[in-house]
């Protein structure tokens, strides 16, 4: 490829809404462009980085018994409706009607098409278990688009889907994506990417792993213990946080005027905040029944683990409907509700924790000295907390720090949530009707992209890894109007093509600064530099973008010096 010919320009100045570093280098580069928020169009070099991502990951499937296939972005909302995802979606799910008037959607995930697209064309066990991917359009209305293709509403996904006989299978060709997975990660440059335990979220099933690009551009809090080598997503992280137990002291009512934060009242009295108890409701559980969350007040409730709980999405509930439980906003309180209207879900800190200050129910006054064994008996406390830095890890050992990452990639065990109530199903070898059990796995392609950008990159542009590289090669001659610069740089182009290297040729006679700024900006691994300095001496200047190393190469071994690195960078990440 020829410069002057590319597609693209690229600019010296940051954006101003670039938030992230490869957000920057992503429109400064020529990469991509913004149509509107959340949505990109992909410029050549940015393409051929995905295409190269694309390659590695159907290797992989395809190493593990994938099939590809390809499933429709746009679905009716019958097929959403038999999972029953269309109604417990929110506004993330685009919904449209077509021109007669059908309800459509647009897939953001397709446990739905694929089963649609799998239950009529299996009939028995012998023909499972097996494993159908796409590699697709997805869209999700995604409220908080940010950092350039890391969070985006239209996007490509690598989706696939697994079905089985038995959960013990299942549970085994798991395994199998996961090391697959990693396989991925480390042949596109990212071998640090990490699996973390995860919430299964809104996708269902027993078991979930996320895949972590440790990095503090992240937005997903990762719960670490060095000590001990536990890690897991804070969805679900758990630890052993510090008890405060005391004697028990007697209960008593105490004027708080105004106050109605945490922090407020701990002031107000002169107590720590682990010396209160939050009480936060939300609407509602899977009964519709009004739920009161109670925790100590230095933590925060973990909504994930809550909804796990309450067996729906929590919400936070209205004025109106707290005031009608017999609560006070400010100074809600789990002392004197009828749990036939109020269901009460403890967290742990606060039965080990006693003569903690909570709400009166009662605008302007809290209570001092509760201790929930006494005050309120009977309630069963589970773990809806959140971890925080300086906890001991679950088995009390080690102490757990909290870091940022960007997730790369996902992978759940389902079980029968989406066959069974779509209605799939086989005969066993007994001629007994089963459904089977199901497993998905995601990888985003525009993401990874980006968080390899988000990592490898200097203050001057991207450092590209061999095996995503747009180019292996950037060729630069300098003073091209020069015949013995034009003459060597053009044969030297025809020669890499000649041996299968891809390259880049700067054929634009701009000045060195300028073309070095574009080639630090574009970041492909290898330079080679025609100057009329070097040609006096035979030879060609060389620079290693992914190493920083730096020479002189004869012309004459010039090819097998790049095939050489080329091999080399490949094998760093094989």
């Amino acid at each position: 490829m020829r410069m002057s010919q590319l597609v693209g320009a690229r600019f010296k100045e940051r954006p101003a809404e670039a938030t992230l570093e490869s957000h920057a280098f992503l429109l400064r580069g020529g990469y991509a462009r913004q149509v509107a928020n959340g949505i990109y169009s992909l410029l050549p070099p940015a393409l051929r980085v995905c295409q190269k991502i694309e390659a590695i990951i159907r290797e992989e499937m395809n190493r593990i018994g994938g099939q590809e296939v390809l499933m429709p972005l746009v679905m009716p909302r019958e097929l959403w409706e038999e999972s029953g995802r269309y109604q417990a979606i929110g506004h993330e799910l685009a919904r449209f009607k077509d021109r007669t008037g059908h309800d459509m959607l647009l897939g953001m995930t397709h446990e739905e098409g694929v089963v649609h697209l799998c239950r009529n064309e299996i009939n028995s066990y012998t023909q499972l278990p097996f494993m159908v991917y796409q590699i697709q359009t997805k869209f999700r209305d995604e409220p908080r688009s940010r950092g350039g293709l890391i969070r985006v509403r239209e996007f490509t996904m690598k989706d696939a889907y697994s079905f089985h006989v038995e959960e013990d299978d299942l549970a085994d060709y798991y395994q199998a994506c996961y090391e697959a997975y990693e396989r991925i990660f480390r042949r596109c440059g990212l071998p640090e990417v990490v699996a973390v335990e995860s919430d299964t979220g809104m996708m269902g099933g027993s078991v979930a792993h996320e895949f972590i690009l440790l990095t503090e551009a992240g937005e997903d809090s990762i719960v670490v213990c060095e000590e001990t080598g536990y890690i897991a997503n804070m969805e679900v992280a758990t630890g052993r946080i510090h008890a405060y137990p005391a004697e028990p002291l007697p209960m008593e009512k105490v004027h708080t005027p105004g106050k109605t934060t945490i922090e407020e009242v701990a002031e107000f009295l002169g107590i720590p905040t682990h010396q209160t108890a939050k009480a936060v409701f939300y609407d509602s559980d899977r009964d519709g029944k009004l739920v009161l969350a109670v925790i100590r007040g230095d933590r925060e409730v973990n909504e994930s683990k809550l909804a796990k709980v309450i067996q729906a999405t929590p919400v936070p509930a209205d004025t109106a409907k707290i005031k009608a439980a017999g609560s006070e906003p400010g100074y809600a309180s789990p002392l004197g509700l009828n749990t036939e209207k109020v269901r009460i879900v403890v967290d742990h800190t606060v039965e080990e924790s006693n003569n903690l200050c909570t709400g009166a129910n009662e605008t302007d006054y809290h209570v001092i000295n509760f201790n929930l064994a006494r005050d309120l008996p009977g309630i069963d406390c589970v773990d809806i907390a959140n971890v925080a830095d300086g906890d001991h890890g679950p088995d009390g050992q080690g102490l757990l720090k909290i870091q940022r990452g960007i997730e790369v990639g996902n992978i759940f065990q389902l079980g029968t949530k989406y066959t069974h109530a779509m209605g799939m199903s086989f005969l066993d070898e007994n001629g007994k009707t089963r459904t089977p059990t199901m497993g998905c796995y995601g990888i985003g392609v525009g993401r990874l992209m980006s968080s390899v950008m988000e990592v490898r990159h200097d203050k001057f542009g991207i450092k590209w890894p061999m095996p995503i590289a747009p180019w292996q090669v950037q060729l630069n001659a300098l003073k091209l109007s020069e015949p013995s610069v034009k003459e060597t740089a053009e044969k030297l182009y025809a020669d890499l093509q000649q041996a299968g290297i891809e390259v880049l040729f700067d054929d634009r006679n701009q000045r060195p600064g300028v073309q070095f700024a574009d080639a630090d900006l574009l970041g492909l691994p290898i330079r080679l530099i025609v100057s009329e300095r070097n040609l006096a001496e035979g030879n060609i200047e060389w620079k290693r973008r992914d190493t920083d190393e730096s020479g002189t190469v004869a012309i004459a071994d010039a090819i097998a010096s790049v095939s050489a690195w080329i091999e080399e960078g490949l094998n760093e990440f094989a």
